[in-house]
């Protein structure tokens, strides 16, 4: 073989050899961020913010509070994302509906969260999975889940017995810069 051919063949292997490590790098990603953070001592944060909270049916659902203004919900047996939110401040099982217009609570959750109304409040009419129903409109100061709040948020309050679970309408969705479902796992970011 030729000193010329020699020295292209060297230089081929040579980029070969990069290519591959960057590959390598690429596809393993994740591992290699893992260990770099535990060689370094920082704590990983998956397992480091990870927190067990009560859904809606009582059942425990795994929320993963990423970094500030992101927040991640993994689904529950049946598909569905339950939110440990704060409505005015005050604790309040959720469960994420992007088909609900707004943000419905239930009359003894609004009341848990300080919005009180009467019997002649209930004046909105809805549509809903189960008929129709009778509502009364309100906005609540401040909805959060986790990190990711939303202030001024017109909701609805259904009436007495009427609705089981509080759900996360469109009315907090909608104001996300990201609300995204991948893989059993609802991102929410604002």
């Amino acid at each position: 073989m030729s000193p010329g051919m020699h020295g292209v063949l060297k230089d081929t292997l040579g980029w070969v050899a990069v290519a591959a490590a960057l590959a390598l790098t690429v596809l393993n990603f994740d591992t290699l961020r893992a260990w770099n953070r535990q060689l370094l001592g920082i704590p990983d944060q998956d397992t480091a913010t990870r927190a067990m909270v009560s859904g809606p049916n009582g059942a425990e659902v795994e929320n993963l509070a990423r970094i500030a203004g992101r927040v991640e919900l993994r689904a529950d047996t049946n598909g569905h994302y339950a939110a440990q939110a704060e409505v005015n401040g005050r604790p309040i099982s959720l469960m994420v509906d992007t088909g609900a217009s707004l943000v419905v609570l239930t009359y003894e959750d609004a009341e848990r969260a300080g919005v009180f109304v009467g019997a002649g409040d209930f004046n909105a009419v809805s549509q809903t999975a189960n008929g129709i129903a009778r509502n009364a409109v309100v906005t609540l100061d401040e909805v959060c889940v986790e990190s990711v709040c939303v202030n001024n948020v017109r909701a609805m309050i259904s009436e007495p017995g009427r609705l089981h679970v509080s759900l996360l309408g469109m009315t907090y969705l909608g104001r996300l810069r990201r609300v995204d479902i991948q893989s059993g796992r609802l991102t929410l970011e604002n």
